[in-house]
């Protein structure tokens, strides 16, 4: 790749861009799916049983996934952790968890038939949301985004030693793909595994700086935001290194023109 190519929407750019981006279309589709999953949700217990399996599905609808307590930790990372392990308590009791004594959290079995069919749901309201007409731009975003996860599994590249960061992505990654997942589905749990990638690269960025998860909620607009907010691109830059420039503009331009 040229100097010249370099300047074309360079990583950290990419990043910058591309984050509310991915939020957008993803939020969409989680939310449709909530709205369309309350029946499916009902028949497990309800929400207080099952929301971490949702959070956790692209790990724990594998075959002995496992999500490690410092995982679940940082995927939490802006929730009060007392309240998080009264929630973990609930969905034990439901029998759709399993924590094991270091913390760790596995799907049981009745845990794993609802993600069998949270799966089934993803696949009929990505399936609806974006239709046969939006075909062969989601082939082209399975294929970049899966590029992008390759990079960022064999580099994570969010942390310095000694800042934190890499473990909620550590915890949802790599999705489980059975074979013959829809396309909509590999797509929305690559996006959801890539927007941790992003929230781990901003938790090494504020921490860094000094911050706490409590802190940096607090924190407004100003120069110092602004200071992480770039901090936080370049260290979430380095999966969008592994695309050539062209496929970054790909990227972003057929994310934006998904309905939601």
């Amino acid at each position: 790749m040229s100097a010249g190519d370099q300047l074309w929407l360079p990583g950290h750019r990419c990043a910058a861009l591309i984050a509310p981006v991915i939020d957008r279309v993803h939020r969409a589709a989680m939310a449709a799916a909530d709205t369309a999953g309350a029946e499916l949700r009902q028949r497990y217990g309800g929400p207080a049983a099952v929301g971490y399996l949702v959070d956790l599905r692209t790990r724990l609808a594998a075959p002995a996934g496992l999500v490690d307590a410092a995982g679940f930790a940082a995927v939490t990372r802006y929730q009060d952790p007392a309240s998080c392990q009264r929630v973990l308590d609930k969905q034990v009791a439901y029998g759709m968890l399993v924590r094991h004594p270091d913390g760790a959290l596995r799907a049981t079995e009745r845990g794993g038939a609802f993600l069998t069919d949270l799966y089934a749901l993803h696949a009929a309201v990505t399936g609806q949301i974006w239709g046969a007409e939006h075909a062969a731009r989601l082939v082209r975003l399975v294929e970049l985004t899966g590029r992008l996860l390759a990079a960022a599994l064999a580099d994570p590249g969010t942390a310095d030693p000694g800042t934190g960061g890499q473990d909620a992505f550590r915890a949802v990654a790599p999705p489980y793909e059975p074979e013959g997942t829809p396309a909509g589905v590999l797509l929305l749990n690559r996006l959801t595994v890539l927007r941790y990638h992003r929230a781990d690269a901003h938790a090494a960025a504020w921490t860094a700086a000094g911050h706490t998860a409590r802190s940096i909620v607090d924190l407004p607009p100003g120069p110092a935001r602004l200071a992480i907010e770039q901090e936080t691109d370049r260290r979430a830059a380095g999966p969008y290194q592994a695309l050539e420039p062209e496929q970054r503009l790909t990227l972003l331009a057929d994310l934006a023109a998904l309905p939601g």
